[in-house]
């Protein structure tokens, strides 16, 4: 898979170790990080971005972004719910939208 993405024009590298990989993602050497674990991904992305983490699905023939917590239901109708993730999930999603159709329809 890492030949045929590089052979289609994508900046893909790897396979890194997981225990330095986040690190040089908040360094700015990576645009983004692919994990094949739910662990080993989450873990780190809820460190860094506990309030606006996004999860996307990839590898559908749609745009889907949604919130990356569970539904807390504790907080409903409290008014201590924070917003930052479905914000981010939704500037993401228009972000995706724009690069795919490049402000066609």
């Amino acid at each position: 898979m890492h030949k045929e993405s590089q052979a289609a024009g994508l900046a893909v590298e790897g396979p890194f170790p997981a225990d330095t990989l986040f690190w040089r993602y908040q360094q700015g050497e990576f645009a983004a990080i692919i994990c094949m674990y739910h662990d080993q991904g989450l873990i780190p992305l809820k460190l860094l971005h506990f309030m606006d983490g996004v999860n996307v699905t990839l590898g559908l023939p749609i745009i889907r972004t949604s919130v990356d917590h569970g539904t807390a239901y504790n907080l409903a109708g409290t008014g201590k719910a924070a917003p930052d993730s479905l914000k981010a999930a939704i500037v993401m999603a228009a972000g995706m939208a724009q690069r795919r159709f490049g402000g066609q329809g």
